[in-house]
């Protein structure tokens, strides 16, 4: 069949784009008339930019040359939209009204200005501990490979001062009897000692430690005197002078002179003992003064002065380096 007439016939039957072809054209095809939708109707093909929306329809709207703008229409829809870029009056884009979609600028950023994600600083945290640790490790290495080297070191230099259990902090016994031979000083016992005119030694009376029980006796007269000459004194300085003694009943008191000037006040000779009067056997004790000795040979004379009380027995003299008690 060919586009044309070929009788009656029904309007579906009619061929609505047959004036687009030659065959259609040369049998007499127009194209159709009214708006889309209809049947039996298409709008007329137009050139590009020669129909504008509110024109008269069959009409073309006025075209201005390129680059500039067309006059504005007036038609069924309304005035003519402006040109591209310019704001129409009577159109308002959902955005700008209260309520309206938000633009993209207007859009709420994540963790940066301007529209842009911010750093991700969760990576960064993670990635600087797991940095950190890996120092601290390497560290701990070096440190434990460090101090294990260094022991081995001291072993084998014989550096570990640390006590073993076969090794002790303890004198030696030789070194504990050198350190006593440098502090042991010299002692006098009765019998050594160099009596004045009219005083003796005796044994009568029990309790006296030197050799044979033997003291002395006929201190308690004006003038009497018992000296002792100290050899091998190491130093100068500080000592202590103890002298056994028994006291009974008053309490006594005594000059001390040592190397010829007198020391101190008097050289206490209490009753410590608290022994009867009379009964010296009981009132045996010790008594001590803080000489100041010179290196070498000394000499200390215990005697009865003027105002002294001098009724005792005197058993012997030690000394002791420094100002102590016992």
């Amino acid at each position: 069949m060919t586009p044309g007439n070929n009788g009656a016939s029904t309007p579906e039957d009619d061929d609505p784009f047959g004036y687009l072809y030659a065959d259609g054209q040369a049998n007499g095809a127009q194209p159709p008339s009214g708006g889309y939708g209809y049947p039996n109707s298409v709008n007329r093909v137009r050139p590009v930019g020669t129909r504008q929306y509110g024109a008269p329809q069959g009409q073309s709207a006025p075209t201005a040359a390129y680059g500039q703008a067309a006059p504005p229409q007036q038609g069924a829809y309304g005035p003519q939209q402006g040109a591209y870029g310019r704001p129409n009056a009577h159109y308002a884009a959902p955005e700008t009204l209260p309520g309206g979609a938000p633009t993209a600028s207007q859009q709420p950023s994540h963790g940066g200005g301007g529209g842009r994600r911010g750093p991700n600083t969760k990576g960064l945290l993670i990635g600087a501990v797991a940095v950190v640790a890996a120092v601290v490790i390497g560290i701990a290495v070096a440190m434990t490979s460090s101090g294990a080297d260094d022991d081995k070191g001291g072993d084998e230099a014989g550096g570990n001062t640390t006590p073993t259990q076969s090794e002790s902090t303890d004198p030696s016994p030789s070194a504990s009897n050198s350190a006593e031979e440098e502090v042991k000083l010299p002692s006098a016992q009765a019998g050594q000692l160099q009596l004045s005119p009219g005083v003796a030694t005796a044994s009568d009376v029990e309790g006296a430690e030197s050799d044979g029980g033997a003291y002395v006796t006929g201190l308690n007269q004006p003038g009497a005197s018992v000296t002792w000459t100290v050899d091998g004194i190491p130093e100068d300085g500080a000592y202590t002078l103890f002298a056994r003694y028994s006291a009974a009943g008053e309490d006594q008191s005594m000059t001390l002179t040592v190397n010829g000037k007198p020391f101190g006040s008097k050289m206490n000779l209490s009753n410590f003992a608290h022994a009867a009067d009379g009964d010296f056997a009981k009132g045996w004790t010790k008594t001590y003064a803080w000489p100041t000795l010179n290196k070498g040979t000394n000499t200390i004379t215990l005697s009865c002065g003027d105002g002294d009380k001098c009724n005792v027995l005197l058993d012997q003299f030690s000394l002791k380096k420094g100002n102590v008690k016992d």
